[in-house]
């Protein structure tokens, strides 16, 4: 099979487009852009200069992918938007591209952003993350894999949130926020592990009990993090999971979100 373009589709002549691939009315897909095999681009779609989009993706209606960084310093360099394999790309979402500070904005595989979602400029998000409707994140944050984030929770700008987390609706998200976790209220705090994603996922109880010892170490046992660091190197089995929850706090650079406060 070929390639199927509405009549009424405006699609730039050096566009590169695979097998399969659906682009419905009055869609507008620029110039410099690759569509990967299987992919569906819905009516009123835009797919601006500089997008490479992966196979069997699915971009709805009124979205805009690949638009221009929302940042003063950006004059109009080419940069890209390269965007993996299976996303789902909903309803007014927009993608942007990176700015001349790292040339691109990455996006992972099996990713679901929904409706008015926003990828600000220089992002790095991993596999399987989910961003909830109207979840804005600001340019440079890095989201590694297996993330959700609940709607309307904003995310600053260079913040880094680890995999497995889970992040409640109508917060905001200042700091790091360190993998394996639950993370809620305002400011935003450590509410726990996220024991249900990491069973459905297939992690073994073992392993969630000594991620569990880990956090209750720098969350609960009123040791600073460096204090609950050199803890963990000492007390702790040095599994991938725990090297995980280490390099991370090694590499903050915000500084990770605060315990719960005790009253």
């Amino acid at each position: 099979m070929g390639v199927n373009i509405h009549s009424l589709a405006l699609v730039g002549k050096k566009s590169q487009l695979g097998e399969n691939v659906t682009i419905g009315t009055s869609a507008i897909l620029g110039d410099n852009v690759i569509i990967g095999d299987g992919s569906t681009i819905a009516p009123y779609a835009i797919i601006q200069d500089g997008t490479r989009l992966g196979r069997e993706c699915k971009i709805a209606s009124f979205a805009v992918v690949g638009g221009p960084p929302q940042d003063l310093k950006y004059k109009g360099e080419p940069t890209v938007l390269e965007i993996g394999d299976r996303c789902d790309v909903r309803e007014y979402v927009t993608l942007n591209r990176g700015t001349i500070e790292t040339g691109k904005t990455v996006i992972g595989n099996n990713c679901m952003f929904m409706a008015n979602a926003h990828v600000g400029h220089d992002c790095v998000i991993g596999d399987s993350c989910i961003l909830a409707n109207s979840v804005p994140l600001a340019g440079h944050v890095t989201l590694d894999n297996w993330v959700i984030i609940g709607g309307l929770t904003p995310v600053h700008q260079f913040v880094h949130i680890g995999d497995h987390t889970m992040i409640g609706g109508g917060y905001r998200v200042a700091k790091d926020i360190p993998p394996y976790i639950r993370s809620g209220r305002e400011p935003m705090v450590f509410e726990g592990l996220n024991s249900v994603g990491l069973r459905r996922r297939g992690f073994h109880q073992e392993a969630i009990d000594l991620i569990d010892k880990a956090y209750i170490l720098i969350y609960r046992s009123n040791l600073n993090v460096s204090q609950a660091v050199v803890r963990i190197k000492a007390e702790l089995e040095q599994t991938a999971e725990i090297q995980n929850i280490l390099d991370f706090i090694a590499g903050s650079k915000r500084g990770i979100i605060s315990g719960p406060s005790h009253h």
